[in-house]
This record gives structure tokens, C-alpha cells and sequence, in this order.
């Protein structure tokens, strides 16, 4: 489990971001209606397209380890932009405002701190140290 671990999670998480990635990209995500309810100042499709690349290439950063450090800095902005639909729209992800009964939504989107999670660990796993600071 040491020795596989962090790369299979870095793997997984790679295709989860790439496949989401790609449903936006090809406007066939069963998000699309969330997103622009969550975020209805955002113009569409063009916003889900952008959303998608961006996914997409935190997917293929990921998947291939190209540029770790930038895919991981992708994927926190994107997960603080997924959060924080929470306080955009609480309608949708709390019932009755109560922010303990989640809606289907909400827990869609309180998953994503799984997501956050899982790439503090691959940053922390695999992505290296500044040589100034690999003796500190």
C-alpha cells in the first residue's frame, strides 16, 4: 500500500477530473443545470467548456505528473470556486436552510472535501520540495 497508494490516488483522481472534465468540455455533463443554477452570473456554455479544459488538464497533470505543483494549485482553485456554491446558492444544497440535512446536491458537493483532501496528499506524497528548504 506505501509503495502504490499515493500513485493510484493520484491516478484515480487524475481520470475522475479528466472524465468530468471531458462530459463539460462535450456539454453532455449531468452537472450542467446545477452550475448554472449554482452560478447563474456565468455566462453559458462558454463557462462550462472553459470549466471543463480546466478540469481536463488538472485530470491530465495528474494522470501523467506533468507539472504537479500547477495541477494541484488548479485543482484547489476550482474546488474553492465548487465550495463555494455553498454560500451562492444554500438553497440548493440544504434543506430547509438547516445546514446539516443536505440535499442530493449537497452532499454532491460536500464529497469534494475527499477531493481537497486527496490532493494535499499527493502534494504533500509527490510533489518536491524547493531546494532551499529539502534541509529544513
Amino acid at each position: 500500500m506505501r509503495q502504490w497508494g499515493v500513485v493510484l490516488l493520484r491516478v484515480a483522481l487524475g481520470i475522475v477530473f479528466l472524465w468530468f472534465g471531458a462530459l463539460k468540455i462535450f456539454q453532455l455533463s449531468p452537472v450542467a443545470d446545477l452550475i448554472g443554477a449554482a452560478y447563474p452570473f456565468l455566462p453559458e456554455p462558454d463557462f462550462l467548456v472553459f470549466l471543463g479544459v480546466w478540469e481536463a488538464a488538472i485530470g491530465l497533470g495528474l494522470i501523467f505528473k506533468l507539472n504537479l505543483r500547477f495541477a494541484l494549485a488548479l485543482l484547489w482553485l476550482q474546488m474553492a470556486g465548487t465550495i463555494a456554491a455553498l454560500w451562492l446558492a444554500p438553497d440548493l444544497f440544504f434543506q430547509n436552510g438547516n445546514v446539516f440535512l443536505l440535499t442530493t446536491d449537497g452532499e454532491f458537493i460536500i464529497k469534494n472535501l475527499v477531493l481537497i483532501a486527496s490532493g494535499l496528499v499527493i502534494g504533500g506524497s509527490e510533489v518536491k520540495n524547493h531546494p532551499e528548504t529539502e534541509n529544513k
